[in-house]
């Protein structure tokens, strides 16, 4: 008896493929840019972290949630120097826009 095995893969391999299979190319591509968000913010703009969201993605931009109108005015005034940490993170992608709003609770 022989066995036919292939070669191990990383999940993480294998996970692209399947959410196109699945057709959940997209949704894979925003939970893979929220989590890149949240670290960029997190590392960058530690105050902030925890108080912003990503939305979505709109084209080349990103759109963001804040929890405070004193986060999202720190987010735009900082916006340059996140937009490029995000083009050139892991799993982030090369947007030109960052579009803030506050959310209402």
């Amino acid at each position: 008896m022989t066995s036919r095995r292939r070669p191990m893969q990383r999940i993480g391999e294998l996970v692209p493929e399947a959410a196109r299979h699945l057709g959940l190319e997209d949704e894979l591509r925003l939970a893979r840019a929220m989590t890149t968000w949240a670290m960029i913010v997190a590392e960058r703009v530690p105050a902030a972290a925890g108080a912003t969201r990503l939305v979505r993605l709109d084209g080349l931009a990103l759109v963001v949630e804040a929890n405070h109108a004193l986060v999202a005015q720190e987010l735009r005034l900082r916006a340059p120097e996140l937009l490029a940490a995000f083009a050139s993170a892991p799993g982030g992608l090369p947007v030109r826009e960052l579009r803030l709003g506050v959310r209402r609770v």
